[in-house]
């Protein structure tokens, strides 16, 4: 029996759910906090610091998701009340395993392009499968904790693996998912071919996962317009396919391409070279400079 929409955002944690569909929570988290914090940060355009004792809102699924090597975290910040709106260009920090152990300086970069809400874009490397916390200086003295997994416990394509085929919605072929495309007021130009198609093709392929209808003012969405805009410009360089994620109008019934990844949540958009092979992927929330700039990694 498929899961229900309630099932499918249950099982995705609750910074999943605030990935798909803008929450203003917080994260949980587990780290002791530091006696005196100070607050540090490059100005941004709009020259605002975060608030002391700001706290960090996890914008990546809170599931089986990272494995050794490059982990992607995007995070907000919050006052407490509501996510921040303004902030600096950038935010340093630091990541600790759970015993304190300082094992990576990071910095963040703000990202805003065409969201409402900026998050910060933290790229590190960490090769050990352990339980981490992401801090800062000035937070709540909690940051954001984290996992990397083993990859034998991460049941979702992931990154350097062979993404499998599978046989998307096309406009000439719903396969059972009305509609195959819930953007409005049209549906988007990435359903002309299959992800088993495009796997063939012998081109780059770029591959979203995302449902616009029940999303609209989070990430999914604009995470889509974004794509397409890309699509509109990138010619055929690369191949796009989109899939939503229910089979049904009203959110109930999980589609199958949702069921053949494995997945618990969404929006998700995997970058694969000509080889049919994982090389990228965005999670949670991206904006158009992040995936634009992916693109040209991807093309480059």
């Amino acid at each position: 029996m498929r899961p229900t929409r309630r099932q499918l955002l249950l099982a995705a944690g609750s910074s999943a759910v605030l990935a798909a569909c803008g929450s203003d929570s917080t994260a949980s988290t587990t780290s002791s906090p530091d006696a005196n914090p100070t607050i540090t940060g490059v100005p941004g355009t709009d020259g605002a610091e975060p608030p002391a004792g700001f706290g960090v809102v996890q914008r990546f699924p809170n599931v089986n998701l990272f494995t050794p090597g490059e982990v992607r975290l995007p995070i907000s910040l919050t006052d407490g009340q509501s996510l921040l709106t303004e902030g600096p260009a950038q935010l340093s920090g630091w990541i600790t395993t759970l015993d304190g152990t300082r094992v990576a300086d990071v910095v963040g970069v703000r990202r805003d392009e065409g969201i409402s809400v900026p998050y910060w874009e933290i790229r590190v490397q960490l090769d050990r499968p352990l339980i981490y916390t992401l801090r800062f200086p000035g937070d709540d003295g909690f940051g954001a904790t984290f996992e990397v997994w083993e990859p034998g416990d991460v049941f979702t394509p992931n990154t350097g693996e062979a993404m499998p085929p599978f046989d998307t919605p096309t406009v000439d072929d719903h396969r059972g998912v009305e509609p195959y495309c819930s953007l409005t007021p049209e549906p988007c130009p990435l359903h002309d071919v299959t992800l088993t198609e495009a796997l063939a093709s012998g081109k780059p392929v770029v591959y979203m996962v995302g449902t616009p209808a029940f999303c609209a003012t989070g990430t999914c969405a604009p995470g889509l317009e974004f794509l397409v805009a890309e699509h509109a410009t990138r010619g055929d360089a690369v191949v796009m396919v989109h899939a939503d994620v229910y089979a049904d109008d009203k959110g109930t019934e999980v589609a199958p391409a949702i069921e053949a990844l494995r997945t618990s949540y969404e929006p998700i958009i995997y970058f694969m070279d000509a080889t049919g092979t994982i090389v990228d992927r965005l999670d949670g929330v991206w904006d158009a400079s992040e995936l634009r700039e992916r693109l040209d990694v991807l093309l480059g």
